[in-house]
């Protein structure tokens, strides 16, 4: 299993769609008990935050935001968790909104220090 998400800083690799997550967006998880959650803010994101569990090298969390023009959101995501070589953690994600219309997959690393 690949180690703990609690205290970690992790951003996306790429960019989504304009105003929403994209690599100026940082989470700081938290974990605990196979409990997640995490608050996210930068880029398109005013704040967000997700909360959901963690079985193995699985999470599945749901997640709400504010955008900066001002729009909320909702959604579901699925993630595995892995170990990178260089000893950082990635997160393999598979989303869908649930508040409008769309899913996709991303890619979210531990940032570098």
């Amino acid at each position: 299993m690949a180690r703990s998400l609690d205290g970690l800083v992790l951003s996306p690799v790429a960019d989504q769609a304009p105003g929403q997550v994209g690599t100026g967006t940082r989470f700081a998880y938290r974990e605990l008990d196979g409990r997640i959650r995490a608050d996210y803010a930068g880029g398109g994101i005013v704040h967000g935050h997700l909360v959901g569990t963690r079985e193995g090298d699985v999470l599945d969390f749901r997640y709400v935001q504010l955008t900066q023009d001002g729009a909320t959101a909702s959604g579901h995501c699925v993630s595995t968790v892995t170990d990178l070589p260089d000893g950082r953690v990635r997160l393999d994600e598979e989303w869908e909104w649930e508040s409008r219309e769309g899913s996709g997959t991303s890619v979210v690393e531990e940032a570098l220090s």
